[in-house]
């Protein structure tokens, strides 16, 4: 039982997902703008650097982050981690960071090589998802991560001990889970708790179905991140269901807390994610919401701790 005199705060936090940009840098935001998952994304083109997202995160208690990749443009993914190097050592955010690349690329394993020249390097995301609905598709096909020449690049990334960022739907779950039990050396941190799009009951079944997969294979983890995708709501309604969901398939160990900022400022604040995510996971015991909100993540993206 929870002592209800104990301190439920969230601090110390680490959020492992998060964004920072120069606008002109990525071709998504700089360009024409086009259907995306998140709806109209007009208030983000512009730049949002290190500096604005420290300031941000101050008031909530948050010690440490992890940059996620966001699509520079081609050709740019050295350069990318690079300058999220240099923005840690000058302004102490963010302590981790994961780049870009094509695992399936050729020279895949030179551009590991060269990305790891920067210290905050941890791992990579390519993003997998693939969607019947073109506004939610990103990937060109669902099955990528079972051709040859793009699991010879996972083992390019595996050699070098840097995890994997899995950003895929319900229907690719299957298939990520056998992946991850081919290669029980890779950790793999599924984003968003499995992006759930479909609120129907067949997509509830069939989410649960898939993550009960992927918590089976014990070098998964899940980010609890990402959560108002695609109602564009940031709500204990909408969120409870799958945080609750979530830890319970995976346990407080193996979930990791993460903004998704400033994607989620289209429609919501740093201040109300923190909240809402206080209430989700009231239920826990002090030990396994410090887990939950700081533990795995320092752990997983093996941080120094703050000094």
């Amino acid at each position: 039982m929870i002592d209800k005199n104990a301190d439920l705060s969230l601090a110390p936090i680490i959020d492992a997902h998060h964004h920072i940009w120069r606008v002109n840098d990525v071709p998504w935001l700089c360009g024409p703008q086009l259907p995306r998952i998140f709806g109209d994304y007009a208030a983000l083109r512009r730049d949002y650097l290190v500096q604005e997202f420290a300031a941000e995160i101050a008031p909530h208690g948050v010690v440490q982050s992890v940059y996620i990749q966001l699509n520079v443009g081609p050709g740019r993914e050295v350069d990318e981690v690079g300058w999220i190097q240099a923005d840690a050592d000058a302004h102490r955010f963010p302590q981790g960071i994961v780049g870009y690349a094509d695992l399936g690329a050729p020279d895949v394993a030179a551009i590991l090589d060269r990305q790891m020249a920067s210290p905050n390097l941890r791992g990579i995301r390519q993003q997998l998802h693939w969607h019947k609905n073109p506004r939610y598709c990103f990937a060109a096909r669902p099955d990528l991560m079972n051709t040859p020449a793009w699991q010879a690049g996972l083992r390019a990334l595996e050699k070098r001990n840097l995890l994997f960022e899995l950003q895929i739907f319900t229907s690719q779950m299957a298939d990520a889970a056998r992946l991850a039990r081919q290669f029980p050396g890779v950790t793999f941190v599924l984003l968003h708790a499995g992006m759930l799009e479909d609120r129907s009951a067949d997509g509830w079944a069939a989410w649960r179905l898939g993550m009960a997969q992927l918590a089976a294979c014990s070098n998964v983890c899940v980010k609890l991140s990402g959560l108002g995708t695609f109602e564009h709501e940031c709500s204990v309604a909408l969120w409870q269901p799958v945080v609750r969901e979530t830890l319970s398939m995976f346990g407080p160990e193996r979930c990791i807390y993460g903004s998704n900022y400033p994607i989620e400022k289209l429609w919501t604040s740093y201040g109300q994610i923190i909240a809402v995510m206080q209430e989700c996971t009231d239920h826990l015991a002090v030990s396994a919401r410090r887990a939950v909100f700081h533990d795995n993540a320092q752990r997983i993206y093996r941080l120094s701790p703050p000094g």
